[in-house]
């Protein structure tokens, strides 16, 4: 008999599984933080629920618990003063361990179903988890409500849909019978039994905590692992509250809450290190750093690692039939989030010669002040502003943005905005900087945050040539062309399959480079060097487990 959450979520998992065959629009969770979809009161509650958190000791009991951990905070200068249970190593891997033990037992349909109400109970939770995330990654509170909120949460359900959907190819049993002829036939019955790889861990980022940590945590639970969730320390409060509610999921449905745990510790602790060396640790998900990530590919080779490391993302201009549109559209690219997102484009491709558009030719210089001159439009309120670009999440930016303005011809200088709301807040506009081929030391590096380089190319021949081996090289989670020529279009899709990344074409409308749909896009290819794998797809999943058989003559 299935799990009463099975049964509860069954229709929201086979929506799920069909969403991801078909790859069209579909959303489990609205995007829209509106009253008449979650309900009058929801954004007061969650606001409420969020600041009863500040300056108090996190409400989450654990075993091992040996002290405290604080230190976040917030980049608008609001004081959280949160503190978290700090784990002895030891001792929660030895809980953990006993939880995975029954985790792993039970079947494939009380994982599943699991999954989907600790999803759902996160929805709920949306307004608080915004708050959360906005004081923790520095998004503006409608982007961190809807990329940390329902967004992430149609990621976490699409991995559970790969999932059970991989899980469901394995039959519990077969019948196996083999003609001899004139003899007998051969007859076997055969078990199957999906058996789960092991302790996951979970390395959060501090940009997108939500987002990019619950693929891995839910791909994992799905398959029948225990989940150990180690947040960035700059931003522990969103992935605490989602360890929190999933804890009280596990102990309604009678399992040990231990099957995920949180493990928060302070910043500079080597920490993440010497839980991904753990024996025990057998799924490792990361995203951050190209050095990072490299260093668990290389050394935690008891795990199954999936990384989404740095790229160098890139925009082909060949030719436009708006040029204020394509504009518009590349300065929104820039300023989301002020730069700092995986996806977000770094160097812009143009003939040294300019580009073709509807309104007659345009030189390089006048392409490049067409691109300054729409960020200057779209930044010039600063209470507009805030709310794309919302706040640096670090100090590296600051000092990122300082060295790139040294690096070439400034096309466009950055600029300090003042937040309305924060005015402790530090804000910053793109800066956009012209650079020639020979630069190629320069723009082969990530330069994370608002900060884009216009490049001149001899053609756009050229700048596809350059495009393919940074990908190759360097890695990339995007690639965007404009043109209005069906031959240099077709060109670009060779070279992003060639490359192994996700090409964009002639975005002008609301939808832009940076952004990517749960259940359609897949984020990341895992074919350069950016990624090792694509949230989500098939591969993402079935590594976490293995078939177990046994046989018998009957």
């Amino acid at each position: 008999m299935p799990h009463p959450l099975f049964e509860r979520h069954r229709e929201l998992l086979t929506r799920a599984v069909q969403a991801i065959r078909e790859r069209s629009y579909w959303s489990a969770f609205p995007e829209s933080a509106s009253p008449k979809v979650y309900g009058e009161g929801a954004a007061e509650a969650g606001k409420a629920a969020f600041d009863k958190l500040l300056g108090q000791r996190f409400p989450l009991t654990q075993p091992a618990t040996v002290g405290d951990v604080a230190g976040e905070r917030s980049p608008f200068g609001l004081a959280l003063g949160v503190t978290y249970p700090k784990p002895d190593i030891d001792g929660l891997f030895a809980a953990v361990g006993r939880a995975h033990d029954t985790w792993k037992k039970q079947d494939p349909e009380t994982w599943a179903g699991v999954c989907a109400e600790i999803l759902t109970r996160i929805n709920k939770a949306s307004f608080e988890i915004a708050n959360a995330v906005m004081h923790t990654s520095g998004q503006a509170f409608l982007m961190a409500f809807q990329a940390g909120g329902p967004h992430a949460q149609d990621r976490g359900l699409e991995a559970v849909a790969y999932a059970w959907d991989e899980i469901s190819r394995v039959p519990g049993k077969a019948h196996w019978e083999k003609p001899q002829g004139k003899n007998e036939p051969i007859r076997m019955e055969k078990r199957f039994r999906v058996v789960p790889r092991g302790i996951a861990l979970v390395i959060g980022c501090c940009t997108f905590p939500t987002w990019n940590g619950y693929p891995g945590l839910f791909a994992s639970l799905a398959t029948g692992n225990a989940v150990i969730v180690k947040p960035h320390p700059g931003a522990i409060l969103p992935l605490a509250i989602t360890v929190r509610i999933a804890r009280e999921v596990l102990a309604e449905a009678g399992l040990d809450p231990n099957v995920v745990t949180l493990f928060a510790h302070e910043a500079g602790s080597p920490v993440a290190q010497e839980l991904a060396l753990r024996p025990e640790v057998r799924i490792i998900d990361f995203t951050g750093s190209t050095a990072n990530g490299r260093w668990l590919e290389e050394h935690a080779r008891q795990a199954q690692v999936y990384t989404e490391k740095a790229g160098v993302n890139q925009i082909i201009l060949d030719s436009a039939a708006d040029m204020k549109a394509v504009a518009r559209n590349v300065a929104f690219s820039l300023a989301l989030y002020t730069g700092q997102m995986c996806t977000a484009p770094q160097n812009i491709y143009v003939p040294r010669g300019g580009i073709d558009t509807a309104e007659g030719h345009l030189s390089f210089d006048q392409v490049g002040e067409a691109l300054a001159d729409a960020v200057r439009k779209l930044t010039a309120d600063p209470a507009r502003a805030v709310e794309v670009l919302g706040a640096l999440q670090n100090e590296g930016v600051l000092r990122r943005l300082e060295a790139a303005r040294s690096l070439g011809t400034l096309i466009l200088d950055t600029q300090a905005v003042a937040h309305p709301a924060f005015p402790e807040a530090t804000v910053r506009t793109p800066l956009i900087v012209r650079l020639d081929t020979a630069d190629r030391a320069t723009y082969l590096n990530e330069w994370f945050g608002p900060i884009a380089f216009v490049i001149a190319t001899a053609d756009t021949a050229e700048s596809l040539a350059i495009a393919r081996d940074a990908v190759r090289g360097h890695g990339a989670l995007t690639l965007s062309v404009y043109s209005t020529r069906d031959d240099v279009i077709a060109r670009a899709v060779e070279v992003a399959e060639d490359a192994g990344v996700a090409l964009s074409i002639n975005l002008t409308g609301g939808v832009f480079v940076n952004q990517s749909a749960a259940f359609s896009d897949f984020h990341g290819t895992g074919a350069n060097p950016a990624a090792n794998a694509a949230l989500t797809d098939a591969a993402y999943v079935a590594s976490r487990f293995r078939v177990v058989q046994h046989r018998v003559h009957v």
